[in-house]
Formats: C-alpha cells, sequence, structure tokens
C-alpha cells in the first residue's frame, strides 16, 4: 500500500560505516548513484541552528558536510535506509567490537577476467 506523500517531505535517515565509525544521517534524496556500486544521497538536513543546546556530534557533522551537495556512498558501507517520519539527530557512534553489525569485507565489485589464460 502506498503513502500519500503529497502533503509531506519524505525524509530518510542512513547509517553508513566510515573509517570504523557508524554515521547516522538524514536526507531529503536518496537513489542508485551516477557511479556503479554508490548509493547518493543529496540534501542533508541537520537540527535548527537556533536552537540552545548544542550536540557536538552533530555540530561536527554540520561542519563536515557543509558545502556537500551530494554524498556518493558505496554500497558495502550503507548499513541501512529507513523512510522517517521528521529528522532526527545526526551523529557519530564509535563501531562497536563484538557488534552484530559489521562492515562487508572490501572487495572489487566486478572481477574482470584474466587475459592469456588457456583451458
Amino acid at each position: 500500500m502506498m503513502m500519500n506523500r503529497s502533503n509531506r517531505q519524505t525524509i530518510y535517515k542512513v547509517l553508513f560505516f566510515n573509517q570504523g565509525k557508524v554515521f547516522e544521517l538524514y536526507a531529503r534524496h536518496i537513489g542508485q548513484g551516477e557511479l556503479y556500486g554508490f548509493v547518493e544521497v543529496a540534501d542533508l538536513v541537520f537540527g535548527e541552528k537556533t536552537s540552545l543546546v548544542v550536540d557536538p556530534s552533530e555540530e561536527r557533522l554540520r561542519n563536515e558536510f557543509s558545502g556537500v551537495n551530494r554524498l556518493f556512498l558505496p554500497l558495502h558501507a550503507v548499513i541501512r535506509i529507513d523512510e522517517v517520519e521528521k529528522e532526527g539527530v545526526s551523529k557519530i557512534r564509535p563501531g562497536e567490537e563484538g557488534s552484530n553489525v559489521a562492515p562487508f569485507p572490501q572487495q572489487p565489485v566486478y572481477n574482470p577476467p584474466r587475459g592469456g589464460s588457456q583451458d
């Protein structure tokens, strides 16, 4: 059953691995990237800057991704993408030892056949 989205802006929560940490970001657009094997994330959403309570993790992410129009995430780094009702707080969490969530081994998506082999 499709939901009627005409009266609201769709928001996605994206969880992905980056340098041994789990990043949680919110965005308005998600799609198959123009680059093979990448997920395109665009229009990042952060909390209001006028808030009195500032989350240092979200502020770090806001600074890191300032000026970024689109993000291309390797498919194997994406943990999960959820469509949510409203954005939450973007954050960075350590990749926990013993966790049941781990990045895929980094292997090429396509291995071309080696030339010169004879059967």
